[in-house]
């Protein structure tokens, strides 16, 4: 068998050797060809993929970057950059560096070729990585193997000595694979997690022009890490965000906020009106109360005053019915004058009634008016649940709403009992009617006893006056117990009319801390209205000034390596760091292989 491949290789290299022979000569004519006979190529676009490994803790190692040269005319291209070593990853061509320069005899089409960082070379982003194994710090080495509660925290943030248009315009996606049979528990805050085959993978975004924050929390079993991987990319996503249906929302709150603070300035007036009314109620309320403790006063003298009349009369009458003889018609001289002067009394008291029937007539329809003035406003709970949503003083709403309720209960108290005040007036007015008639009939009976008085000389006359005497003794007695209870009512009306004055007190209070408290209340939500009145525009703003933060959409793309390279079209990242595992199960790599010739090549297909 070993016989008949060395037959077919001979027979292989007799039939190639003439061939090659043959062409051999123009390539070395075309290898002394001088610079000046070069056609120049076109360059249309350059792509750059910067690969870069990072140790477990995010220090640098080694960069590459595989350059793609969009080559629109075939001809000699000049690339810059600061390599150490250059490949060709196209064809078997030569590439030529000279310092900074890369020049590339490039075919018409794509291009590619590997170019080796020097050493010192650093990314547009520092990354840091720390891990604590049940709160110990500890590092990559340290942990291998070991079991406990891991917590892994890595940072990402500008690397000043490079250029930070990479760190305002590129976004950062971190992904993180995780072995079931290694993690599990896992927790972390930001990350989005998804299966990828049996291990999870956590994937944790960095927008541009922020630093990373990055940590995930898991109970480890014989610890070990694959690498994790970073990729790099411009964020040039242009971000259009229909905020219509937002900002409508917004603006129909803005609307009922408005809506809510008109109707509080309503409230506002009503309750001012309420609160002015209380007030007048008030102060005549206190005029009816000392007028009615006035006459309660004068009741007693005016009570004292009739029993001693009613005394006189009853022993005047005695006298003369029982004795007639010894009867002194001068001493009934000053009779009349007295029964005038109770008259006159009884005239004045009726005007003192005619007085509070008056007073109490005003304080009433000032009530009437005041109760009439309270707003039967019928207002919801869903309505006062987004009283209390608006951002309104809670402390001022709950007073609102207490004195809200107080002011309908009394309301609701003053229908209860308004018949009631409106039979005091009926009931004065009856009271003064027949106090006018007592006083009428004492100044008649005066009259009539000073005319009998004046003609009583004989006995003829004397009987007259004792018949007279009686029938006054006996209609007196009637009206002095009538004023008894006249007095005794006007008493009673006095000391509970108290009662009516202090609730009448207490309304006046209640009503002027509402009134200071809808005052709040409006200040509160004329603010609120005036802050809210563009917040539907300052939302949009607000939303147009993020949107534009994280646009991108028109960032010119530079070279990483050089910023002699033009016609750049896209540059990306891949960055991953190394994997932390046992030494013995490290994998070990194979050195890398010379690139083969054809001999070689030919030489493979058959041995």
């Amino acid at each position: 068998m070993r016989q008949k491949r060395y037959v077919l290789v001979v027979l292989v290299m007799m039939l190639i050797i003439p061939s090659f022979l043959v062409e051999a000569a123009p390539n070395v004519d075309a290898d002394k060809t001088s610079e000046a006979e070069k056609v120049e190529g076109e360059l249309a676009s350059k792509d750059e993929v910067v690969y870069a490994t990072l140790d477990p803790t995010g220090e640098r190692s080694d960069i590459y970057v595989v350059n793609t040269l969009d080559v629109s005319k075939p001809g000699t291209i000049n690339d810059y950059g600061s390599y150490s070593s250059v490949r060709n990853l196209t064809d078997l061509s030569d590439i030529h560096q000279e310092h900074n320069r890369v020049q590339i005899e490039a075919p018409e089409g794509q291009f590619y070729y590997q170019g080796n960082m020097k050493d010192g070379r650093e990314l547009p982003w520092d990354f840091t990585i720390s891990y604590r194994l049940n709160g110990e710090e500890m590092t990559p080495e340290e942990l291998v193997g070991k079991d406990g509660h891991l917590q892994m925290n890595m940072t990402t943030s500008a690397n000043e000595n490079v250029d930070r248009t990479f760190y305002e315009n590129y976004l950062l996606q971190v992904s993180i694979p995780l072995s079931p049979s290694i993690y599990s528990h896992i927790q972390t805050p930001d990350a989005m997690m998804a299966n990828a085959g049996k291990d999870k993978i956590l994937t944790f975004t960095v927008m541009p022009e922020e630093e990373g924050h990055i940590q995930f929390e898991a109970d480890v079993v014989d610890f070990e890490m694959e690498s994790i991987e970073i990729s790099a990319v411009p964020s040039n996503m242009a971000l259009e965000v229909d905020a219509n249906g937002l900002t409508e929302d917004i603006r129909t709150l803005s609307d009922a906020i408005n809506d809510i603070h008109e109707g509080v300035t309503a409230l506002r007036t009503g309750v001012t009106d309420l609160n002015n009314g209380a007030k007048d109620l008030r102060q005549g309320s206190a005029e009816y109360q000392q007028g009615m403790m006035d006459i309660s006063e004068a009741s007693s003298e005016l009570v004292n005053a009739s029993s001693a009349i009613n005394e006189a009369l009853g022993t005047i009458n005695d006298r003369l019915q029982n004795d007639t003889e010894e009867v002194d018609l001068s001493e009934l001289q000053s009779l009349p004058d007295g029964l005038t002067q109770l008259a006159d009394g009884l005239h004045e008291t009726a005007d003192g009634l005619s007085t509070l029937r008056e007073n109490y007539d005003m304080a009433y329809n000032t009530l009437d008016g005041a109760m009439g003035d309270i707003p039967e406003y019928d207002i919801t709970e869903e309505e006062i649940q987004r009283l209390y949503t608006s951002g309104a003083d809670q402390d001022v709403l709950n007073q609102l709403i207490e004195t809200y309720s107080a002011a309908l209960k009394v309301k609701k108290t003053y229908a209860e009992v308004q018949e009631g005040f409106e039979s005091v007036n009926t009931t004065l007015k009856a009271m003064n009617d027949s106090i006018q008639e007592m006083a009428h009939a004492l100044h008649s009976t005066a009259n009539d006893l000073s005319s009998s008085l004046k003609g009583t000389d004989d006995m003829n006359a004397l009987k007259e006056l004792q018949e007279g005497l009686a029938q006054l003794t006996s209609d007196y007695g009637e009206f002095h117990d009538g004023l008894l209870h006249y007095t005794e009512g006007v008493d009673q009306l006095a000391s509970e009319y108290q009662d009516l004055h202090d609730g009448i007190d207490a309304l006046s209070e209640g009503t002027n801390e509402l009134e200071e408290g809808v005052g709040a209340l409006q200040n509160g939500t004329e603010t609120l209205t005036h802050s809210t009145a563009r917040l539907p525009e300052q939302i949009q703003e607000e939303i147009n000034s993020m949107t534009t933060d994280y646009d991108k959409s028109d960032f010119d793309p530079i070279s990483f390596v050089s910023p002699k390279n033009e016609k750049i079209n896209n540059v990306q990242f891949v960055m991953k760091t190394e994997t932390i595992k046992k030494e013995d199960e490290e994998r070990i790599e194979e050195p890398e292989q010379e690139e083969k010739g054809f001999w070689s090549r030919l030489l493979d297909l058959f041995f």
